[in-house]
């Protein structure tokens, strides 16, 4: 059995000027909300259950699952107060009836081999691994230091870049207790967990060539209105 949480419950501030009234995830993209297209990725990959992490105006996004037909295949996590993306993380895995889960965001689409990528992690017998996308002359994401044997070594801060890994923000994750030991109610999972899984080596790189973009600026969002025109699903 394959699981997946998606992250949907950010507020999206940057986006507002161009999608104001619905979460990011919901933002319409070429006829359909951006979560539409989450969905049609994980189905190629036979995900059989998702638990979708959710806060603002959280009623459009059930509202529009439930007219999807998706069913007891989806579970809804509700954060009543933002809990950061780690706490998040921790509430949805409470619904995660096996022992690990993929992680995703609800704003940004990476298309990664799944079966490749899950099976990576398996053998890694790490607690989490992400999948890392190369990108030349960017700026606008940390690089990410990997070793040759796939073990993360570093996350460097924002700042130009030449070539590099950026985190493209999907991951799997094992459903352990200990990941979140001595964490806060709310918490950063890029800051609070992966900076001190990277110090202790307990983080591997998955590096995916797919598609990639995130609609978390209107410049990409545009762009994703232009590049799913053409998806045939």
């Amino acid at each position: 059995m394959k699981e997946a949480i998606i992250l949907a419950g950010g507020l999206g501030t940057r986006l507002r000027s161009v999608v104001s009234d619905v979460p990011k995830c919901m933002a319409p993209v070429a006829g359909h909300p951006f979560l539409y297209y989450i969905f049609q990725y994980l189905r190629q990959y036979e995900i059989t259950h998702v638990v979708l992490s959710l806060g603002y105006k959280h009623e459009i996004v059930t509202d529009w699952v439930r007219q999807q037909g998706f069913g007891s295949g989806v579970t809804f996590s509700i954060e009543e107060s933002p809990l950061g993306t780690g706490g998040a993380i921790r509430k949805a895995l409470t619904y995660i009836q096996g022992k690990e889960a993929l992680v995703l965001n609800g704003d940004t689409f990476f298309e990664v081999d799944l079966d490749r990528f899950y099976a990576f992690h398996l053998q890694s017998r790490l607690p989490v691994s992400l999948a890392l996308k190369p990108m030349e002359k960017f700026e606008r994401y940390g690089n990410v230091e990997l070793d040759a044997d796939g073990v993360i070594r570093a996350f460097h801060e924002k700042k130009y870049c030449d070539k590099g890994y950026i985190n493209g923000g999907v991951y799997w994750v094992n459903k352990d207790k200990t990941l979140f030991q001595g964490c806060p109610e709310r918490f950063s999972f890029e800051t609070d967990i992966l900076q001190q899984k990277v110090q202790q080596g307990l983080l591997n790189g998955f590096v995916s060539e797919g598609y990639f973009i995130d609609i978390g600026i209107p410049e990409d969002y545009e762009k994703s209105n232009h590049d799913f025109a053409d998806r045939k699903w």
